[in-house]
């Protein structure tokens, strides 16, 4: 199951006033009411947590054996290549 983060954008008591964490089924509706003072609340944008193996995965020697090619922004309009084929850089 996975954790949802939810936050009150008015007043509210100190559980809600910060981001609060609420395990759900996939399935259950989100809240809309705080679980301590029943004000409204709203699920927010959360990361995800990267492990071990995802780091693994992501590796550029992994990608490049996989036939990716990985990208990551440089400056303001430009990505150069961390690992596959592909242009050295890549301008907008």
């Amino acid at each position: 199951m996975p954790i949802y983060e939810y936050q009150t954008e008015a007043e509210g008591c100190e559980f809600c006033q910060h981001k609060f964490e609420e395990l759900q089924k996939i399935s259950d509706e989100p809240l809309t009411k705080c679980p301590q003072c029943g004000g409204p609340v709203a699920r927010t944008f959360s990361a995800f947590a990267v492990t071990g193996m995802e780091k693994q995965m992501m590796s550029n020697k992994n990608l490049e054996e996989k036939g990716f090619t990985k990208y990551v922004k440089a400056g303001d309009g430009y990505y150069e290549k961390q690992t596959g084929k592909g242009p050295q850089v890549i301008r907008r």
